[in-house]
């Protein structure tokens, strides 16, 4: 077991925090406060800021809906760590591989990941216009502030959420039966399912959830939420620079990027079977603990 001072103090401040099904709910209610929340400080911001000044609005609005949970979470777990133990939201198992080499594997099973599954959202239909606008006001405009908000807020907070709350709490709450936590698989895939749907619309969704199964899996493995925000920064980083390199900006896949097929096909094949390789390896980090790799915090540390 970790001394939880090795973790940054913001992650610990969640630790004594593990909620289940309904904790998960409550979550879940105070959220959509934050959604809405978010709503009416991003339409005030741009009536006060004036033209030109979506993007910030946006940037402002993203950080301030993800306060009202975080809030709730950081209050819950200092209540309870009083009286109950509780679980490292960030730990460093990385096996032999070691954090450094590991990061830089799944930095690039991160681009592999969304390479491979970038073929899915191509069989899709057209996204509608309001979605293609949504894109375009996402990655095409000033470039530092979606880079704040995109590279930086979005792999914070999302995994803060994602991995940090539900599936963490999903792998550790207390159940009625004394026993903890449910099966990892559905754990990861539900923790996915939501990191899908938070995205609202399909043709992120179906990205979002099987990077959502790669992240919780790794988190499962490591326990590191550092990595998972890693990998989740590459995936939106890679998107965002694309998006400002002259004549790819229109590109709405890579299958438009690598107009040869077997150009294609051949980083295709080469980014699955990395893939795969790199399953295996985060695959053969002990897990003494059925229940992941999150280490436990006693209520005397």
């Amino acid at each position: 077991m970790k001394n939880r001072h090795s973790n940054f103090d913001l992650f610990k401040s969640f630790s004594f925090f593990v909620p289940g099904p309904k904790g998960l709910g409550i979550i879940f209610v105070w959220f959509i406060v934050g959604v809405l929340l978010g709503n009416v400080v991003s339409l005030v911001a741009a009536l006060a800021l004036g033209d030109g000044s979506m993007e910030l609005a946006t940037m402002i609005a993203y950080a301030v809906m993800f306060l009202p949970p975080m809030m709730y979470a950081s209050l819950a777990s200092k209540k309870n760590s009083f009286f109950e133990s509780g679980r490292a939201m960030d730990s460093a198992h990385f096996g032999k591989t070691g954090g450094l080499l590991l990061a830089l594997i799944l930095v690039i099973a991160t681009f592999c990941c969304g390479f491979v599954f970038d073929f899915i959202t191509t069989q899709l239909p057209e996204p509608p216009e309001w979605f293609t606008k949504l894109m375009e006001d996402m990655v095409g405009g000033n470039f530092i502030i979606n880079f704040i908000t995109v590279s930086l807020f979005a792999p914070f907070f999302e995994e803060w959420l994602c991995r940090g709350m539900v599936l963490r709490g999903l792998l550790n709450f207390k159940r009625k039966d004394s026993g903890r936590g449910m099966n990892p698989v559905w754990a990861i895939v539900i923790s996915a399912a939501f990191f899908a749907i938070i995205h609202g619309n399909i043709w992120q969704g179906l990205i979002a959830f099987a990077a959502g199964c790669l992240f919780g899996f790794v988190y499962y493995k490591t326990g590191s939420l550092k990595l998972t925000m890693l990998m989740h920064f590459t995936n939106n980083t890679i998107s965002l620079v694309v998006s400002h390199i002259p004549g790819l900006e229109v590109s709405d896949s890579w299958r438009e990027v690598f107009t040869q097929p077997t150009q294609y096909w051949t980083i295709f094949t080469a980014c699955f079977i990395f893939l795969v390789l790199t399953l295996r390896v985060v695959s053969r980090i002990e897990t003494p603990d059925r229940q992941g790799n999150s280490d436990l915090i006693s209520v005397t540390e």
